[in-house]
């Protein structure tokens, strides 16, 4: 995607961090996108700090506020956070890569992708990491699918997510069974390429696509998800069939503008 973030932000993000470095720990930093999320954000805040952790490692929480139209903004300047205030909105994918080059300029060991809006539930964090130690992958994606427990959406959404883990297959071999899931860790070398380049209107399948065509490892867990604890989906039933239409587009121009990029 082209950088839609303000350079002037960029400039500051380095100088954000509010912990001080910890000797010996590796750190991760847990980017939450949030827009219009003042009902649950607090409670995803608070969720992370309360994680517990395997010895030699440490989380922060990096709430990216989306120019909100609520009190979001307000709320996370209070909240145990480092609260990154965009001055405009940039969309799911720009609030993303802010998080991205946030880590990347703060030197974190990973990054981590958790919705704002409560679905993905703190403690399930250990199984990515765990996951991203044993497989040696760059990029660990958090799975409802592959064992089918917990919060499982709706039936129309499952199709499409079925549609875009064959979709992805064809386009690059890799088959990711919940390619829409947002929540996913990323180890450094995945951090450098997505602070660079990140996919903008629909980053989560595409960075499939991404991902697999610099040649990153992708895996998945099992993870149990919730129904959303506050906020609004952008995606209606009525428009799910559209937005699984414009969603493929977007993956196989994004193969198309990597390939012929190389």
């Amino acid at each position: 995607m082209p950088n839609l973030i303000p350079r002037e932000f960029l400039a500051a993000l380095r100088f954000c961090q509010k912990d001080s470095l910890i000797l010996g720990m590796r750190r991760i930093a847990a980017v939450v996108p949030a827009y219009n999320e003042e009902k649950a954000i607090a409670y995803v805040v608070s969720e992370i700090n309360s994680l517990q952790l395997p010895d030699g490692y440490s989380i922060v929480p990096v709430v990216v506020n989306d120019c909100s139209r609520d009190n979001t903004g307000a709320i996370i300047d209070k909240l145990n956070c480092v609260a990154l205030q965009l001055p405009v909105n940039l969309g799911i994918g720009g609030a993303v890569q802010t998080g991205w080059k946030y880590a990347m300029e703060n030197g974190f060991d990973y990054a981590l992708q958790l919705d704002g809006d409560g679905q993905h539930p703190a403690g399930e964090i250990p199984k990515l990491l765990q996951k991203m130690n044993e497989s040696g992958c760059d990029v660990i994606i958090g799975s409802r699918f592959l064992t089918n427990t917990g919060f499982q959406s709706s039936r129309m959404r499952r199709f499409g997510i079925i549609h875009f883990k064959h979709f992805n297959k064809a386009l690059v071999g890799v088959t990711v069974h919940d390619s829409t899931s947002g929540f996913r860790m990323l180890n450094r070398k995945a951090i450098e390429l997505v602070s660079e380049e990140y996919p903008d209107e629909y980053p989560e399948p595409e960075a499939i696509i991404l991902y697999s065509l610099h040649g990153l490892k992708i895996g998945e867990v099992q993870v149990e998800m919730r129904e959303r604890q506050g906020g609004v989906s952008s995606i209606g039933t009525f428009s799910a069939v559209y937005y699984m239409l414009k969603v493929s587009l977007a993956i196989l121009y994004t193969f198309i503008r990597i390939k012929f990029k190389k």
